[in-house]
């Protein structure tokens, strides 16, 4: 029998058998090998740390109470003659609120921010000068805050646990590293009667009564006339729905969790406008975008 014509098939079945091999052997090779790192993209000034979803909850516009509880706030004070006359109809109605103050304003009138703390109201910190922080640097930012701080320090013996920035304005990252150096819980709100706009006293009153419910942090000003005209009758009609008064950080102490289905569904804050309008009786801001809300 003739067994030439099958060594060439021999042959081509070896060659094969020996290509697969060293195929099988690359692949697993490649397998091991460490994964191409694709380039970080740019981290912005609004990226939060992966850390603080599970952290406390540091900003608020408003907090979901059981009961009928509500924060009024006063912002850009205190004003020479304006917050004693907020104070004593403060004082009739059995009211504590919370006082943002500028920290020029406290530096300047200690003693009505003595006194606001004295008759059980909370002082807390919006700047020094009232700037756009969420456009500034952060030694910057830290200066604005921390000369605040020491001015109510300095008024009342106490730091403050809370900040408001000008017009609403804050990166995500700002607030992570100023809660981180200070220790503050940042406020904002859901109820702007926009009464920096002085739309006198009734559309004031109208606009807070329409949108404030229970857990609602109301904004306000302490600088303008028509908006303490507007507070009589504000507080009355609040107080006839039974509506109770107490302060910020004793709002954020009622917290309870949103029911599932209402977490999903929450709305955002009701009223915002452009800023960029100068706060009369204080030192005229930086102009912000005009997508921020003032405050």
């Amino acid at each position: 029998m003739n067994l030439l014509p099958s060594i060439p098939l021999f042959r081509l079945f070896l060659f094969c058998a020996l290509a697969l091999s060293v195929s099988e052997r690359g692949v697993a090779q490649s397998d091991n090998l460490p994964a191409a790192r694709e380039p970080a993209g740019p981290v912005t000034n609004d990226s939060a740390p992966a850390s603080a979803a599970a952290g406390p909850r540091v900003t608020f516009n408003s907090v979901h109470v059981d009961g009928p509880y509500v924060a009024m706030t006063f912002d850009d004070g205190p004003n020479a003659t304006l917050t004693p006359k907020l104070l004593d109809l403060l004082a009739a109605h059995l009211m504590k609120v919370t006082f943002f103050v500028v920290g020029e304003n406290a530096a300047e009138y200690p003693e009505i921010v003595k006194r606001a703390a004295r008759e059980g109201h909370e002082i807390a910190n919006h700047s020094w000068s009232h700037p756009n922080l969420g456009k500034m640097g952060d030694d910057a930012v830290r200066r604005e805050l921390q000369k605040t701080d020491d001015a109510i320090r300095a008024a009342i013996g106490v730091r403050p646990t809370l900040m408001r920035p000008p017009y609403g304005s804050i990166t995500a990252r700002q607030k992570e590293w100023i809660n981180d150096s200070f220790g503050y819980k940042i406020i904002i709100w859901d109820v702007d009667p926009l009464d920096w706009k002085r739309p006198g006293p009734s559309v004031v009153t109208r606009r807070i009564l329409e949108e404030t419910r229970p857990g609602s942090i109301i904004l306000a000003h302490a600088i303008h006339p028509s908006t303490l005209e507007a507070m009589p009758t504000t507080f009355d009609q609040l107080e006839a729905r039974g509506l109770k008064f107490v302060t910020v950080s004793e709002l954020i102490a009622m917290a309870r969790p949103l029911p599932p289905k209402a977490a999903a569904s929450a709305p955002p804050a009701r009223r915002s406008r452009p800023a960029g309008a100068p706060q009369e009786d204080t030192v005229a801001p930086a102009q912000p975008s005009p997508a921020i809300p003032n405050g």
